[in-house]
């Protein structure tokens, strides 16, 4: 059976996006693997060359001072509201292709394949790539998204790298100052439709069901800690196990305290994903220990009561051994319900383009949850190979891309027929 004019032109779309997927992916801080981190070097060179793509689908670039990539399409018909589209260009270390850069780029493509048929939007649309939402160097996720919405605190600014800097030196750095400068607001409240962010499902349920997209309903509420475990050095050969203060014994009992919390309450997670000791010799006894603890509940309830256990579990460890303990939060964002509005309109052209649609629930953060506090949000999320995400080995078919490109375009003409969205 031939396919239709508009099967083999989002083919080719996705041809093009899958090739742009995979260039952008070869752009890394580090040579051979993909880390592409907050304000770094390789932010640079992708932000130059996604707002090439962006151009060449008719956008008008900007770059804000705290590095997100916009690409601003006009209403059709002069002034009106606007939509919103991204994701992140940042990764975690050694990252798969996917995560972030999809959100970006297809949305691109999708203004793309519109131009193309000479379909023009009755709204304005921003393609938004946010310079940080992974928390990789600065501990602290969502930097990018929190500067556009104009939602960065002093608190956020005061973050340290791992070299010293803050997150205010580095964006002073970024713009070639000798001090920091935050985005004005972009956008008057009223103005905005919403925000769709597309993402990798970053699960299997997708696959499970033999689908190519779903709908997200929500995204669980996410708590982010920084512990540490003060104590006191001395001599791996001569101090006594009796009278050691050791803190990464402490640090390592409440990694498994944390562990058998989180098991013995349904739906909780919690990660401790980094441990750092100090002095870090083979022969001292560790005088100081740091954690992160990243807490995640659909229900903000229960995720506040398990966040005050395990702050009353980590303390009370520190009193048995004579340690010092500090638990300070770096980032708390609650659950977020998805609009019943965006999220109907979305199922729909789901369905015509698979058949049939399904509701997920997201376990992950994304740009969406900050987004939430400026328009109404909606999430596709798209199937992933094995449910793997934060991997070299993250992949997403050629098939599904092109579905959700096909989605996406439904979408935005869609909306662009219906009055409430104008």
């Amino acid at each position: 059976m031939n396919s239709r004019p508009a099967d083999r032109s989002l083919a080719a779309a996705s041809r093009i996006l899958a090739f742009r997927i995979d260039e952008l992916a070869r752009v890394s801080d580090e040579q051979g693997r993909l880390t592409r981190t907050f304000l770094s070097p390789a932010m640079r060179r992708a932000n130059d060359r996604v707002a090439d793509w962006m151009r060449q689908a008719g956008l008008v670039v900007r770059e804000d001072s705290v590095g997100n990539l916009i690409g601003r399409q006009e209403a059709v018909g002069g002034e009106a509201r606007t939509l919103l589209l991204g994701s992140h260009l940042d990764t975690v270390r050694d990252a798969g292709r996917f995560d972030g850069a999809l959100g970006v780029l297809l949305p691109i493509v999708a203004l793309a394949e519109l131009k193309r048929r000479g379909v023009g939007l009755p709204f304005a649309v921003e393609v938004i790539g946010f310079s940080e939402e992974e928390g990789v160097r600065f501990s602290s996720a969502y930097l990018g998204s929190k500067g556009y919405a104009t939602l960065l605190r002093s608190s956020d600014l005061g973050f340290k790298d791992s070299q010293g800097a803050t997150v205010a030196d580095a964006i002073a750095r970024w713009n070639g100052r000798t001090d920091y400068e935050l985005p004005a607001s972009s956008h008057e409240p009223g103005n905005l439709l919403g925000y769709l962010e597309v993402h990798i499902e970053q699960g299997p349920v997708l696959e499970h069901r033999g689908l190519s997209v779903g709908v997200v309903s929500g995204i669980a509420g996410q708590t982010r800690v920084q512990l540490s475990f003060g104590g006191s050095a001395g001599h791996a050969g001569t101090t006594p196990m009796r009278l050691r203060r050791d803190a990464l014994a402490g640090a390592a009992e409440m990694i498994l305290a944390v562990e058998k919390i989180a098991r013995g309450s349904p739906q909780l997670v919690a990660t401790v994903g980094s441990v750092s000791a100090f002095p870090g010799a083979a022969n001292v006894i560790p005088a100081r220990a740091e954690c992160t603890l990243d807490v995640r509940h659909p229900r903000d309830r229960a995720r506040k009561a398990a966040l005050r256990r395990l702050r009353a579990q980590g303390a009370a460890i520190a009193r048995r051994r004579g340690l010092r303990f500090s638990f300070d939060v770096t980032q708390d964002n609650g659950a977020v319900n998805c609009s019943p509005a965006l999220t109907a309109a979305l199922a729909r052209s789901v369905r015509a383009a698979q058949g049939r649609s399904v509701t997920l629930a997201s376990g992950a953060g994304h740009d969406a949850v900050v987004l939430s506090r400026m328009a109404p949000i909606a999430m596709l999320f798209v199937r992933c190979r094995a449910g793997l995400s934060h991997h070299p080995d993250e992949h997403v078919d050629r098939a599904d891309l092109a579905r959700a490109l096909e989605v996406v375009v439904d979408f935005l003409t869609r909306l662009g027929s219906d009055k409430r969205f104008k």
